[in-house]
């Protein structure tokens, strides 16, 4: 089964909260597909989504841009999440090369420029499609696979 939700984040606060929801629905093995223009707001979801995980471990640490490290990794008691922009990504070997796709079912993937992928593209996953609107953004989520509902109707109670 697949889905679709169109949000619209009215501030900032709303990115978090859609985040922060998110980080709570996705499951080990999950991948979160981020895609819009510069200035959209891949980041800021990851980044509100990573926060809320290490939040409930009692954690708090710096979430730089994985922009020119391709790859920030968040190492959580019962497994990772990896941030990764693919953005500077020349090929899909690439991303193999970085151990994007190795123990999957222990790690949570944040993929912004998950485009440059490919074919190989996760199966499984959830796609956020950002564009600025107005003084907001417009946030489009897609899933691809079963199993998304309960984070589709997370991420629509957050950006209430």
């Amino acid at each position: 089964m697949s889905g679709a939700r169109a949000l619209f984040l009215a501030d900032p606060e709303a990115t978090d909260r859609v985040g922060q929801a998110l980080s709570e629905a996705l499951r080990w093995g999950d991948a979160l597909c981020l895609s819009g223009g510069l200035g959209a707001g891949k980041s800021a979801l990851a980044r509100a989504f990573i926060q809320a995980r290490l939040a409930a471990e009692g954690r708090r640490e710096e979430t730089p841009s994985p922009t020119y490290t391709l790859v920030q990794s968040y190492a959580l008691a019962d497994g990772e999440i990896w941030h990764a922009d693919l953005y500077r990504l020349g090929d899909a070997e690439e991303a193999e090369e970085l151990g994007l796709f190795e123990a999957p079912e222990r790690r949570i993937l944040l993929l912004e420029w998950w485009n440059r992928l490919g074919e190989a593209a996760p199966s499984r996953r959830l796609e956020a499609a950002l564009a600025v609107s107005g003084a907001g953004r417009a946030l489009r989520l897609t899933a691809v696979g079963d199993g998304w509902e309960q984070a589709l109707e997370a991420a629509e109670r957050a950006a209430r």
